[in-house]
């Protein structure tokens, strides 16, 4: 799972205005960055235009997904990532720099600033911040505890499902027992296998 970009956006009437971004591209070759940082601000206006206001997307292009959502005032946000990264964790991340843009960026400059006259150097602490989803989210981080729990308590029951077969097979292959012991286990058997839950 990995972040790649993160950018802020002014949708008007007639062109897509980039306001700030921030690139993690530590993954590509040094000679390739900047032209891997072109292509993806390029992605972004190109997303950004063809999106609908006040809507939401994800846009797939080969191993990237695109994640971007166009406020109804046109203040748009994108974020680049890997397929494996988690849409809803995405889209938090989003929404957070977008209302935290809006606090810190006057509505009025949103039209006519660039990415050189607005700062907003918190983009990168963002891109940092949520390269792992699981201590970004708190959702997310909780999910996959559960899936650890649930991946435990499913070994731990398959564990005791083999245990029990074990001694079924123990019982049936006794001779030494009395007919009354084994009609007792197989009544004790079926009494304690209606309090099974699965």
């Amino acid at each position: 799972m990995k972040l790649y970009c993160i950018a802020v956006l002014h949708k008007g009437d007639t062109k897509v205005n980039p306001l700030a971004s921030a690139h993690e591209l530590s993954s590509f070759g040094y000679f390739q960055r900047s032209s891997v940082k072109e292509f993806m601000d390029f992605t972004c206006k190109i997303v950004a235009e063809r999106t609908i206001v006040g809507s939401r997307a994800s846009v797939k292009e080969q191993e990237y997904i695109c994640h971007v959502y166009v406020r109804s005032d046109c203040l748009t946000g994108l974020v680049i990532a890997d397929h494996e990264y988690p849409q809803r964790v995405a889209h938090t991340l989003i929404n957070k720099v977008l209302e935290e843009f809006t606090g810190k960026v006057p509505k009025s400059q949103w039209p006519t600033a660039n990415s050189s006259t607005i700062v907003y150097g918190e983009l990168a602490d963002y891109l940092q911040k949520y390269q792992d989803p699981k201590q970004a989210d708190s959702m997310t981080k909780i999910q996959s505890e559960l899936d650890e729990t649930k991946i435990i308590l499913y070994d731990t029951i398959e564990k005791i499902l083999e245990r029990e077969e074990k001694l079924n097979d123990l019982v049936e292959k006794s001779e030494g027992l009395s007919m009354q012991s084994k009609a007792f286990y197989k009544t004790a058997r079926k009494t304690n296998s209606c309090c099974v839950i699965l």
